[in-house]
């Protein structure tokens, strides 16, 4: 009878290393399949932050960028700049009429205020006029009637007048200053435009013979 100690031990299943092998492999395939589905996930949500972020870049570059509004001095006409016994009659104010237009080319309405032009004659302020608020629409031109009345006294006050209009010829200056706002989406900006002419009227024909206009805009 065998003793205890020759006694033979229970042999491993033959089979025990190739077990160990296929769990190992069925673990190492999941690892790698949850790290791509993690790559890929980044992969979607980086992709889905950079299509927003080239978007309102291209959106901030043209819809949504805020444009200057453009002003323009279409006509101007003055009346009742009349004369008598060598001198202007000081009993009428002569008046200035501005055809005025603003040219807007956002996508959203310009809201402006009350619009201020005001006459120079060498560089002396003889008139002033104030037009009331309003709205140029989208890519739109919106037009303004400007009246200024002119004082007499003022311009009969300025040194050399009545020799310039032996010329046959009188220069003044014109300043316009429309402030207002332009509302893209969640963009708000501040907006002054302003208009700076030179007009000469020929006293001969009653016209105004030519002009030279400067315009900016402030945001």
């Amino acid at each position: 009878m065998a003793s205890p100690k020759e006694q033979v031990k229970p042999l491993a299943p033959a089979n025990s290393h190739h077990l160990r092998s296929d769990e190992e492999q069925v673990v190492s395939l999941h690892i790698k399949l949850g790290q791509r589905k993690y790559i890929q996930c980044c992969g979607c949500v980086s992709a889905v932050f950079l299509i927003i972020a080239v978007t309102a870049i291209v959106l901030g570059f043209t819809m949504f960028h805020v444009k200057d509004p453009k002003i323009k001095m279409n006509e101007v006409t003055v009346q009742r700049l009349e004369f008598s016994n060598g001198t202007l009659r000081t009993d009428t104010n002569i008046t200035l009429l501005a055809d005025v237009s603003i040219k807007n080319p956002n996508v959203a309405s310009f809201k402006y205020s009350n619009a201020t032009t005001m006459v120079y004659y060498r560089g002396t302020e003889v008139g002033e006029a104030r037009t009331p608020a309003g709205v140029a629409k989208s890519r739109r031109t919106s037009r303004m009637n400007v009246t200024v009345d002119i004082v007499p006294g003022k311009i009969l006050g300025v040194p050399g007048f009545m020799s310039e209009v032996a010329t046959g010829e009188l220069t003044m200056t014109t300043y316009t200053s429309i402030q207002g706002t332009v509302k893209v989406a969640t963009v708000k900006k501040n907006v002054v435009v302003e208009l700076n002419c030179t007009v000469s009227y020929n006293f001969s024909s009653g016209k105004i013979q030519g002009e030279d206009c400067k315009r900016r805009a402030r945001l």
